[in-house]
């Protein structure tokens, strides 16, 4: 387990006993520091009852002598308005940082590499972390997905911390300077939570933050330059001569980075133009988006000093993230895919891009931006199945596109979906849930909602079909 002594006698406030939360408490409490665990939900605070966290109402206690916030990067500090607690501690002047950056400070010495975007970081995470994983070095990996961080074990300084970065946790990690930094891409994402868009891609940049008196080490930022944000955010690293800058794209070469905009992955980080291998029969990192991982994957892997033949053969033995382009079954010639991961249109485009014809299910709590962007591959679309709250704003959108039906729930959806599909029978038939929404407001979140999917599926392979 991380190791947090060094926090032994301070005061430290938690805010937030989720996951991450409840972690942090666990861990400072058994370093012997002053723990004052809160969470204004009553479903939470029995939860930390339970797991023996003792609760201290922080919207009462006295701020004074409180040497730290940690809050739950769920829990708003700036925009759109800084939750009340927060912001009665950051008046009094109390750092605010999140758990990774008690990890950072409790364990410095090993390698720490760093993922974000709007989309893919989670499968070029979990990539990441297979390809070390099969070099034998000691390693974990965690952060927005998987467990939470100071549920790590303690590592060498040999091992390597394989962390994914929400754009709430970068704003929360003052301490933190990765070992190697990757920005997948940017579009626009969470808007409300960070002010707008300069926001967002100012957050985004976070994960290239180098603290003040941090130890001198080569660090690699490795930065997907397919879209406008991402471009300028990289010739400004260039720029401060802090990093050594590989841009990756599958759009086209680039020079000095590493491409693959027909799917074979191309290294000229040394200028030269070294094919490394086609990722097209590669199974489970179909498409454009996918390949970006990969490329991504590559660079950082290589930072680490792993041969190309073992990153070639991690890549090709990857098994794939549930709810993400996740195959789920073939039945009469339809095929089920689960992309439950998709909460906005820029993620739903990477799926979309990958089969025809296409029986969609879509909707739940919509982004800002809707469906927008999506008007190419409606020509891929069957027929599209509306649930959740946002049917009818989708309903006006699809108008005049393509044919549509208003289904209200999953199950009622994919079933819906498949009698239409095996009707149809069309060669490539898939029945694909990428829903452009958050799941929220009929699913706690989108795994439940990919394992909802995925029971629906079962049940029509059982037998339980139109």
């Amino acid at each position: 387990m991380v190791d947090l002594r060094r926090f032994t006698g301070q005061r430290i406030a938690i805010l937030g006993l989720g996951r991450t939360g409840l972690a942090a408490a666990r861990a400072l409490t058994r370093a012997g520091a002053e723990v004052l665990a809160w969470d204004d939900a009553g479903t939470a605070q029995a939860a930390a009852t339970a797991a023996g966290i003792a609760l201290t109402d922080l919207g009462k206690v006295a701020v004074a002598g409180i040497d730290a916030l940690v809050l739950s990067p769920g829990i708003p500090h700036r925009f759109p308005q800084p939750n009340p607690t927060v912001a009665r501690l950051q008046q009094a002047g109390v750092p605010v940082i999140g758990d990774i950056d008690l990890l950072y400070r409790a364990e410095p010495a090993p390698r720490y590499v760093g993922i974000t975007g709007t989309n893919g970081k989670s499968t070029t995470t979990t990539l990441i972390d297979h390809i070390v994983a099969g070099t034998g070095r000691p390693h974990a990996v965690g952060g927005n997905l998987g467990p939470a961080v100071l549920d790590f074990p303690s590592l060498p300084d040999t091992g390597v911390y394989v962390i994914e970065m929400s754009s709430y946790q970068l704003e929360l990690t003052p301490s933190v300077a990765f070992d190697i930094a990757v920005l997948l891409n940017i579009s626009p994402d969470h808007l409300a939570r960070h002010g707008g868009m300069d926001g967002y891609v100012a957050a985004k940049n976070l994960v290239f933050r180098q603290p003040d008196g941090i130890e001198p080490r080569l660090r690699t930022a490795v930065v997907g330059v397919d879209d406008p944000w991402c471009r300028t955010l990289c010739d400004g690293l260039r720029a401060t001569g802090r990093w050594r800058v590989v841009p990756i794209s599958v759009e086209t070469a680039v020079p000095g980075g590493v491409y693959a905009p027909d799917g074979i992955l191309i290294d000229d980080s040394d200028d030269t133009a070294e094919t490394i291998c086609d990722l097209r029969p590669f199974a489970r990192l179909p498409g454009r988006h996918n390949w970006q991982n990969a490329a991504a994957a590559y660079v950082a892997a290589r930072a680490l000093g792993i041969a190309r033949a073992d990153i070639v053969a991690s890549l090709e033995s990857f098994p794939g993230l549930e709810h993400r382009q996740q195959w789920l079954a073939t039945i009469d010639g339809v095929r089920f895919v689960n992309d439950s991961k998709a909460t906005n249109a820029d993620a739903a485009a990477k799926a979309l891009v990958c089969y025809e014809p296409i029986y969609w299910i879509i909707g739940g709590r919509a982004k800002e931006s809707g469906l927008d962007g999506l008007e190419p591959f409606m020509p891929r679309i069957r027929h599209a199945f509306l649930i959740g709250e946002a049917t009818e704003r989708f309903a006006t959108w699809l108008d005049g596109k393509i044919p549509y039906s208003r289904c209200g729930d999953l199950a009622t959806a994919t079933r819906a979906a498949y009698a239409l599909a095996r009707q149809e029978r069309l060669a490539g038939a898939t029945v694909l849930l990428s829903p452009a929404c958050a799941s929220w407001d009929q699913f706690p979140n989108f795994e439940v909602r990919g394992e909802a999917f995925a029971a629906h599926v079962r049940n029509i392979a059982a037998g339980d079909a139109p």
